[in-house]
């Protein structure tokens, strides 16, 4: 990407709105006096005496168990060095932002102006009553080790430096598993570690907690090799000095038989040449930002037998943080964990070791187009949208917690937990992480109707950049060029093809030839050869053509036009596919118990029974393609009868028995209120016969396009809530309509959803 356009999306990004990335919300009933006076005065007086009365009642009546302080005073910002407190901000935010999605942790950032340890430990100290756990963050070693040192042993609450410890974790579960695949003796094993940081320094601990012995260790810093004969070693270098080769051994020269090399220090530090003497099976970690110290390509055209890992997602064997510091914090929380110990972080290696070896789950696989992905040298660690992540990795450091003591509040019913952390997350971020992630997989071209429209040309930009799609872009070339100039948006290599004006004589051929095809389609239909080069020269029907052709595998429209103007020629030039009598639509509303699928939200208007049911079967086979199972409830105002006549609760009534009798085996029922579909615990109590007794539906089927649209609508505008949508279903190929005025994110999705129909349809077409 562009340095400069990262810049201004980055900023805009942080500016856009309300400024930031965080904010506060109640988590209690505030709409009434009476609610204000229960959370305030003189409510909230009762609270606070039980807590003068028992201090740990702090757990019971506040936020602290959930809360975690992100505290940092800039001296070591990302690759950016000192730039100090304010300057670290954004990046404390992101930091809270992950805890929350990942982990469902709370977090305020504090920025210290101090680089004095006394005063950043004492100011830390004061504000222990506030927070259930510390993460230091972007602190420069030496200080990072005193500070996090003495506050573990000042504070009754978990405190971990992130920067240390995150990387060592995960690296370190990655290396037990590369020396596992290769059959390799920790501690035999030659490492050599380029780095000598605080990041480097933990991830060596790390290694010699797991087996490592430090004789077999050489440790390099940007002045060479960590030996007894230097005189200049400052912090905790000195921990792993190493004097078994002469002071001046170059880093070439010391990796000659190594089976390990470590990187954490800057790219592009090592050659073919350099790693081409290492031993037999090697193990390449090549963890600088954005710059492996090797490049991946080379590492593996130079030693096809390595095993690699990264910090980068686009390669195989990312180191990760993610993988671990919000799963550690938060099995340290649920147990009130006095401190993050050594037990705790080896229990947390051991169990993404661990994980990485089990079975991966289909939406895993799904996400990366890989049917096969399993444990070997492209897989040695979980990848970061494994929903397991979350109910293996806090589980373990919390049992750790207990056995070791430090536990005040043990947690006993395991499989309740399990459940709970589950709830916690929700999932309601992964299924656009996964639809992304799978995208990339195969990148697809997409056809863009709208490409004078400013917010059409920005998510080009963005799918092109993030490799999510190869956009095409149909409109006037001046137009089109013009605003990508002033808005200063490149997309390299794009095609910009205009329908009504053919550039040249190839352009020219193609829509002659699209013309006569559209003709051949329609000629029985009234239209006639010159209608169907005026119809043509609709963007529209042209991109449709494209996507009928082959000449792009999905078509995205309707941002600026009304939705029958782009899904009139997705139906008259592409068609439903063999056997769907009802293309139907859906959006997907993104809440915190996961993806809700509402249909039909667009396209049509009166429907029969068989009609509600064929739709149903639909987006039961779109959520199935998630790896999701259906959930389904068919809505209305009547409960199973509960008004015995009235259209829809008869046509829901009818359509449910449809269901019932082509699919005896799924979890689908109706009619019923939408309540009661998402509230499984009052759905089984009053009507424990149901199918979809105790399940909350994910899909909610309504009688009518009226009111699908007015609830999605509703809920578009009235909570916080995503949307993607919304989503054509059963056509032959995939082709998509933008809501009028859909903002750059919601297109980009929208392009990942057709980017992975695309796949399926290929896929179709490969299998006959």
């Amino acid at each position: 990407m562009d340095k400069n356009t990262l810049k201004e999306k980055a900023l805009h990004y942080h500016a856009k709105g309300r400024p930031g990335k965080i904010e506060v919300i109640p988590t209690k009933e505030t709409a009434n006096q009476r609610d204000l006076s229960l959370a305030y005065s003189p409510g909230v007086a009762e609270p606070c005496l039980a807590i003068e009365q028992d201090v740990n009642d702090v757990y019971r009546y506040t936020a602290k168990g959930n809360l975690v302080a992100v505290i940092s005073n800039g001296t070591a910002v990302l690759g950016l060095g000192d730039i100090g407190p304010e300057a670290s901000k954004p990046v404390m935010e992101g930091k809270g932002l992950l805890f929350k999605i990942y982990a469902d942790i709370d977090c305020f950032d504090l920025e210290l102006n101090t680089k004095d340890i006394d005063e950043f430990v004492r100011t830390v100290k004061i504000l222990e009553p506030t927070f259930g756990g510390v993460n230091l963050e972007d602190i420069s070693a030496p200080a990072c080790f005193e500070i996090e040192e003495r506050l573990k042993k000042e504070l009754n609450i978990p405190v971990m430096h992130d920067d240390q410890h995150g990387t060592a974790i995960i690296s370190g579960a990655a290396l037990l598993n590369a020396l596992d695949l290769v059959e390799k003796d920790i501690s035999k094993v030659k490492i050599v570690v380029n780095g000598a940081g605080a990041s480097a320094i933990s991830c060596t601990r790390i290694y010699v907690s797991l087996g490592a012995r430090k004789e077999n260790i050489f440790m390099y810093d940007s002045k060479g090799l960590i030996h007894p004969d230097r005189q200049d070693l400052d912090g905790k270098k000195s921990e792993f000095v190493n004097g078994a080769v002469p002071p001046g051994t170059s880093l070439g020269e010391i990796l000659n038989g190594a089976d390990v090399f470590i990187g954490l220090s800057k790219g592009n530090v090592l050659n073919r040449e350099m790693i081409g003497g290492m031993a037999g099976n090697c193990i390449i970690f090549a963890m600088a930002n954005p710059n492996p110290e090797i490049p991946y390509e080379d590492a593996k055209a130079a030693r096809p037998d390595c095993i690699m890992a990264t910090g980068r997602s686009d390669y195989p064997n990312q180191v990760n943080n993610v993988l671990g510091f919000p799963y550690i914090f938060r099995g340290a929380l649920d147990v009130r964990a006095s401190e993050i110990n050594e037990a705790m972080k080896l229990a947390a290696v051991y169990a993404l070791a661990e994980l990485a070896k089990k079975p991966v789950p289909d939406i895993v696989n799904m996400a990366y187009n890989n049917l096969n992905l399993k444990f070997g040298t492209d897989y040695i660690i979980p990848k970061p949208v494994d929903p397991r992540l979350i109910a293996t990795v806090a589980p373990a450091v919390a049992r750790a917690a207990m056995e070791t003591g430090v536990a005040k509040h043990p947690i006993t019913d395991w499989e309740a937990y399990e459940t709970e952390l589950h709830r916690r997350l929700g999932h309601d971020n992964t299924l656009s992480k996964i639809i992304e992630t799978k995208a990339k997989q195969d990148v697809k071209r997409v056809v863009f109707v709208d490409a004078d429209n400013l917010s059409v040309l920005k998510a080009a930009q963005v799918v092109a950049e993030e490799k999510i799609a190869k956009p095409i872009l149909l409109g006037n070339a001046d137009k089109v060029n013009a605003i990508l100039r002033e808005y200063d948006i490149v997309i390299p290599g794009v095609k910009i093809i205009d329908p009504y004006s053919p550039a040249n004589e190839q352009e020219a051929a193609k829509f002659k030839e699209y013309s006569t095809k559209f003709y051949e389609k329609r000629k029985r239909k009234g239209v006639n050869v010159l209608e169907a080069e005026d119809i043509m020269r609709s963007r529209s029907y042209y991109g449709a053509m494209m996507v009928e052709t082959g000449d792009a595998d999905a078509m995205i429209g309707g941002l600026t036009k009304k939705y029958p103007y782009t899904v009139r020629p997705a139906l008259q030039v592409i068609g439903p596919r063999e056997g769907v009598k009802k293309v139907a639509s859906t959006h997907i509303v993104m809440t915190r118990f996961g993806p809700l699928f509402l249909a039909d939200t667009t396209i049509n208007h009166h429907l029969t029974a068989e009609d509600i049911a064929d739709i149903t079967e639909l987006v039961a086979e779109e959520v199935r393609a998630f790896n999701i199972e259906p959930k389904i409830a068919l809505v209305t105002y009547s409960n199973f009868g509960s008004v015995p006549k009235g259209e829809s609760a008869v046509l829901m009534r009818t359509a449910t028995s449809i269901l019932h009798k082509r699919h005896p085996d799924w979890i689908v029922d109706g009619e019923m209120q939408a309540h009661l579909a998402l509230n499984p615990e009052a759905l089984e109590q009053l009507y424990p016969f149901s199918k979809l007794a105790g399940h909350r539906a994910n899909i909610l089927i309504f009688p009518a396009l009226s009111a699908a649209n007015i609830a999605y609508n509703l809920l578009s505008h009235t909570s916080r809530l995503d949307l993607i949508g919304p989503i054509l279903l059963g056509l032959k190929k995939p082709v998509h309509i933008l809501q009028l005025g859909a903002s750059v994110r919601q297109i980009v999705d929208m392009v990942g959803i057709a980017a992975v129909h695309a796949q399926s349809a290929s896929m179709r077409e490969q299998q006959g």
